[in-house]
């Protein structure tokens, strides 16, 4: 299946210690709670800035956000987007979110700001460069962001932000793409960030997936395979790091519901190594680690917690034939364990402010709240 179509489709549809990980594999689960959104559109990207507020967004330019920690949201409409997707969003307070818009046509593609809770969003950017698909942003501060592009003519148009107001080309800064090499964007998490400088982009699309590295905020990049099957329809979807040198990636191949994959990084990303194998079908279409953002971005509030959970991970999956019916599961060391979320369906992206405050977001709306 093209990636072209997969929009088409979108727009219709651990423990450290021993003796806590022994707990958790005898069988402890996480507590889930349904949320009520205000909306039956589509969510497909979550953005928690701590356990109290959240933004979500998806079909039909609609984003949704909560300020009590999930027990209200509001949700609204983006003038102007009715015809478009939010692939992504993020969250800088409760006042003030990014969001990333994809359509049909090349000035579908867009970047919106708003700093008055949503009352009015600001058109930042529009794609001009035919055949441009911006599939995911990610940011090091509330002013510092990176937004990533399938390539285009062997170039990724990939594009900065270092005031939080404009956006300027680093497609000089970028790798050569491989023939056909694309992102997928996967609820956003095609590309994460790390402290003040690291970024790491996941590809496939090709004959080899691969990893786009920076360590500079995105003035020069490095490129690094990763053993994933690979091509039109498969590679690396999802990225995550935990800190400069420990991370996981998840794909698979959007043709095979067999296919699932994760591999781990303990040096920046140079080198992976595949994990066990999940224990559900589709391909891994967002991962998250469970210690949240509350942990490893300074710019956001930080609550305090204990490191049981620095290495559990969270992964949600897509399967055929409709990509909309995916399963859920969770790590808690990386992969090495993995263990099923029976009750956790058609569920789109996965985020954590901390260990306490997760949420999914999925198809109709759906909201559900997840603790460890």
């Amino acid at each position: 299946m093209s990636k072209r179509l997969l929009s088409v489709i979108l727009l219709i549809a651990a423990a450290t210690g021993g003796y806590a990980q022994d707990a958790w594999k005898k069988g402890h689960q996480p507590t889930l709670v349904p949320q009520q959104s205000g909306t039956t559109q589509l969510l497909i990207a979550v953005s928690p800035v701590n356990s109290r507020v959240v933004w979500a967004a998806g079909t039909g330019g609609t984003y949704v956000v909560t300020t009590d920690g999930g027990s209200t949201w509001r949700s609204g409409v983006v003038p102007g987007a009715e015809s478009l997707q939010f692939r992504d969003v993020q969250g800088v307070s409760d006042r003030v979110a990014y969001l990333m818009s994809i359509g049909n046509d090349t000035g579908d593609f867009r970047i919106y700001k708003t700093e008055d809770a949503g009352a009015h969003w600001t058109i930042q950017f529009t794609n001009k460069t035919p055949n441009a698909f911006y599939d995911c942003f990610a940011f090091w501060g509330p002013d510092r962001g990176v937004a990533h592009s399938d390539s285009v003519n062997g170039v990724f148009p990939d594009i900065r932000t270092n005031d939080g107001t404009t956006w300027h080309s680093i497609a000089r800064n970028m790798p050569p793409a491989l023939p056909g090499e694309a992102s997928f964007s996967s609820s956003g998490t095609c590309i994460t960030t790390e402290g003040w400088q690291n970024a790491w982009i996941a590809t496939g699309g090709s004959s080899i997936a691969r990893i786009l590295a920076t360590r500079d905020g995105g003035y020069t990049w490095n490129a690094y395979d990763i053993p994933f099957v690979s091509n039109a329809n498969a590679g690396a979807f999802s990225v995550a790091f935990r800190d400069p040198w420990h991370g996981i990636v998840g794909g698979g191949d959007l043709t095979n519901d067999s296919a699932t994959q994760a591999a781990t990084s303990d040096n920046g990303g140079q080198k992976w190594t595949l994990t066990t194998k999940p224990p559900i079908s589709g391909a891994i279409f967002c991962l998250a680690y469970v210690r949240g953002v509350e942990h490893n971005d300074d710019w956001r509030h930080r609550d305090d917690f204990d490191h049981e959970h620095d290495r559990s991970v969270v992964i949600t999956t897509e399967t055929q034939p409709n990509f909309s019916s995916g399963a859920a599961a969770w790590s808690p060391d990386e992969g090495q364990t993995w263990i099923a979320l029976p009750t956790v369906s058609g569920y789109w992206a996965v985020a954590f402010a901390n260990p306490e405050s997760g949420w999914f977001v999925g198809n109709n709306g759906q909201i559900l709240k997840i603790s460890f």
